[in-house]
């Protein structure tokens, strides 16, 4: 899958790859204005998961990031233990090949998923355990998601520029429409801010984020609703549990 539009992305800067010193800062301020929050958020998710579903609070899982390096990112568990992957990949692999709106398999009624944990993964709380990852260096508050190694494997060269910064918890995809775009529209948005990300840009997409997760709360509920009416929606997406050691949450 080739750019349709390669002229419609910014010409590349041979220092683009570099993590300038704002953003970092950016980053650090960030994190200690977010470590009440995460605190908090632990110990309601302690509770909460404790009396769900046996098992750990927080689930690691292994990811792409800078230059491709792979490292674990730390969410919330939103998931029944060992939830089946299969379903997932081939999911994404349909999105990929389709290049159909980026719509999550919550949207569609993931069996995996714990009791109200939908609202959770929509309203991206269960990302905030990756403050941690931002005070490693490993991700950033903004910039393209950490994808999964078995779907770096289905991008084609010129997508490979996307590792070119930091991973971030919130970026230019998100708030441009994410589960509303395409998978090659998700490629050119996180490659253009890997080219011209600035301080101001950062700091524009952090504001834009709350408003963006409300529109994507809005979508995930409209997108359940349909799912109930029409249950042929569900059967293709249907997961089963327990059958391997690792999820895709």
């Amino acid at each position: 899958m080739e750019p349709t539009k390669s002229s419609s992305l910014p010409i590349p800067n041979p220092a683009a790859s570099a993590i300038p010193v704002w953003k970092r800062a950016i980053d650090l301020v960030g994190c200690l204005l977010a470590l009440p929050f995460l605190i908090i958020a632990t110990l309601v998710m302690t509770v909460v998961t404790k009396i769900a579903s046996p098992g750990p609070v927080l689930f690691r899982q292994e990811r792409v990031g800078l230059k491709g390096r792979r490292f674990k990112i730390y969410k919330f568990r939103s998931m029944h233990v060992r939830a089946d992957t299969v379903g997932h990949q081939n999911y994404f692999k349909e999105l990929v090949g389709t290049n159909a709106p980026m719509v999550k398999l919550d949207s569609r009624g993931d069996s995996r998923l714990l009791p109200g944990a939908w609202l959770l993964r929509a309203s991206g709380l269960d990302e905030l355990p990756q403050v941690i990852n931002v005070l490693r260096g490993e991700m950033s508050l903004v910039g393209p998601r950490p994808c999964l190694p078995t779907e770096a494997e289905l991008y084609q060269s010129w997508q490979m520029e996307r590792f070119d910064t930091l991973p971030g918890l919130t970026g230019l995809w998100q708030v441009s429409g994410k589960n509303r775009t395409t998978f090659e529209e998700m490629m050119h948005l996180d490659i253009r801010y890997a080219r011209t990300k600035t301080f101001w840009m950062d700091l524009r997409i952090i504001v834009m984020t709350v408003p963006a997760l409300l529109v994507q709360l809005y979508d995930t509920k409209i997108g359940r609703r349909a799912a109930v009416v029409s249950p042929h929606t569900v059967a293709p997406f249907a997961m089963t549990q327990n059958q391997s050691p690792s999820s895709t949450q």
